[in-house]
């Protein structure tokens, strides 16, 4: 492990598991991650000189303790270049990659953008005609941090991208479902990947920054889920190629 870096990112996917698997994370003692999730260190277009980064910011999230450190920020498996970045600061780092249904990650992206105000189109329209706002997005056109319902479950694009980036091994691929159902076999699974200790103990399972209970203008139809689904089957085909597991329906 190159000494003094960050070793380890969970690095998506957005609305995956990830802030509930953030919290297990900060429970075990071999671990340092910093206090709030979501460094948005490598997708950071405006702080940051990537001609010549200055790593130091980062490194002061973290306490020099000796402990392995590592951060949750899932966004970089999506943004361009963020893993480019991540692979010339660290090229050991490790990725623990969460996947979930890519319609009900979809859905659930829009209840979060929705509650947040930062959505006021219904769903169904988002997931169409909506897309044509991912256009002109800056400074990446076709990637948006908010509208991106559709695009962040291109599974198999993103899993390729990753892999022409890192080895395979430097790779853990998880199913939300399972640490939904089984934090103790998936953090055991973690802790081997990462050369820790096993937890001690059983996990009590807990849920992260669920959907609030407002009233939203949308439900998740049939029609909209046959639509999504087969915009994706062709990328789902590809994440399964790769060694993806099997998703949809968790």
């Amino acid at each position: 492990m190159t000494a003094g870096k960050v070793a380890f990112l969970v690095a998506g996917v957005q609305k995956g598991g990830t802030s509930a698997l953030f919290e297990y994370l900060r429970g075990l003692p071999d671990l340092v991650l910093p206090d709030v999730k979501e460094a948005h260190f490598f997708d950071d277009e405006t702080r940051v000189d990537w001609a010549s980064p200055d790593y130091a910011p980062y490194h002061a999230l973290f306490p020099d303790d000796g402990r392995l450190r590592g951060e949750a920020t899932p966004i970089y498996l999506y943004w361009p270049p963020a893993l480019e970045r991540i692979a010339r600061y660290n090229p050991e780092m490790k990725l623990i990659l969460l996947f979930r249904d890519p319609v009900a990650r979809a859905w659930s992206q829009w209840q979060m953008e929705y509650a947040k105000r930062k959505e006021t189109e219904p769903f169904a329209w988002c997931i169409r005609d909506g897309r044509r706002r991912m256009a002109d997005a800056l400074p990446f056109p076709g990637h948006h941090r908010v509208f991106s319902y559709v695009e962040r479950g291109f599974y198999g694009s993103q899993l390729a991208r990753a892999l022409s980036l890192f080895p395979r091994g430097q790779l853990l691929l998880l199913r939300s479902a399972d640490l939904k159902s089984d934090p103790d076999a998936v953090l055991a699974r973690i802790a081997d990947f990462l050369g820790i200790a096993r937890p001690a103990g059983r996990i009590a399972p807990r849920l992260v920054r669920v959907a609030p209970d407002i009233a939203y203008p949308s439900r998740l139809e049939p029609e909209d889920v046959a639509y999504l689904q087969r915009i994706y089957l062709d990328e789902m085909d590809r994440f399964a190629s790769l060694g993806g597991p099997d998703l949809f329906g968790n």
